[in-house]
């Protein structure tokens, strides 16, 4: 933490941390960001296009909902998985009862008190659009399992769950029936400026003959070539916005196509794109470039739209 940060955050302590107190403290140090955090105030969270059913889901086959931006949950033979949750209004600090940071365009499609049960949580890295802290701790529970990147488990709560994993690139871990491998991806794991030692992944995730790649969060790479080995992937969630004008840390929907292709993926689910204002892109551009890029392919899409569920018997 730099020392602006470091005395905002002494001077937060010392006044406590009411709503008036933060305002007027981030309004004086930060008078742009704090225009911006009034202005999408007023500016109303839309609903999802769908709204998925998992309790109609069986325990057998692989089944998959978009919830929104990097959370997916998935059921495969029974085994609940869910990845990079974000169940929050805005991603970004929480001081206090406020949130400084991106507010969603749309809802999740499931809230924390809807879900399941869920049996294992996946953390690709430790940005705060992936790594919510908020949605963390409503989602404890001595049932659940947590696989992260390396060096990140400070953030959480380690006696809240039932156990938390790091691994690293390579590394693997089984929970329950499910086989986890790190993977690695061309991003970057810092969640504030200093902690650069934090690792970040993708992960190859097993069970029985279903195979998933859930990427996290990356830019253009060829490191998903040797995923696949002699087995095919069932299911590869790719990351496909962001990128303009960030194409050095997220990649294109072009770029997430081929990947998936180079992961011999049979379906793609997209995510990271339709539920925050990250880059400079049209809201629609990732999906409709990824259709493109599909061409006469687009069966292979899973989904495109939040809300919506994907099932492969």
């Amino acid at each position: 933490m730099d020392s602006g940060r470091k005395h905002f955050a002494a001077r937060v302590r010392a006044r406590g941390p009411g709503v008036s107190a933060i305002s007027s403290l981030v309004s004086t140090a930060a008078p742009a960001l704090w225009q911006h955090y009034k202005r999408e105030v007023r500016r109303p969270i839309l609903p999802p296009a769908y709204s998925p059913d998992p309790t109609k889901w069986s325990d057998s086959g692989l089944y998959a909902a978009w919830l929104g931006h990097s959370t997916v949950f998935l059921k495969i033979d029974g085994f609940t998985i869910l990845t990079d949750p974000v169940f929050s209004t805005r991603a970004g600090i929480h001081l206090g009862p406020v949130t400084l940071g991106l507010k969603r365009l749309v809802a999740p499609a499931l809230s924390v008190h809807t879900l399941p049960p869920v049996d294992l949580i996946l953390l690709s890295h430790a940005h705060m659009d992936h790594f919510d802290l908020k949605s963390l701790r409503a989602l404890q529970h001595a049932k659940t399992t947590v696989v992260t990147a390396k060096h990140t488990s400070d953030l959480l709560r380690r006696r809240k769950y039932a156990a938390i994993h790091e691994i690293g690139w390579g590394e693997r871990v089984a929970v329950g029936p499910a086989v986890i491998r790190g993977l690695e991806v061309n991003h970057w794991g810092a969640r504030l400026r200093t902690d650069t030692w934090r690792g970040y992944n993708g992960y190859l995730i097993e069970i029985g003959r279903r195979r998933v790649l859930f990427a996290g969060d990356t830019a253009d790479t060829d490191r998903f070539r040797k995923v696949a080995g002699s087995k095919s992937v069932d299911l590869a969630i790719m990351p496909i916005g962001a990128y303009d004008p960030w194409v050095r840390r997220h990649c294109t929907p072009e770029q997430a196509w081929r990947m998936a292709q180079e992961a011999q993926a049979e379906f793609i689910l997209p995510i990271h794109h339709q539920t925050f204002v990250l880059s400079r892109e049209p809201y629609l551009e990732p999906i409709e470039r990824l259709r493109r890029a599909a061409g006469a392919r687009t069966e292979r899409i899973a989904l495109e739209k939040i809300g919506q569920e994907f099932r492969l018997s």
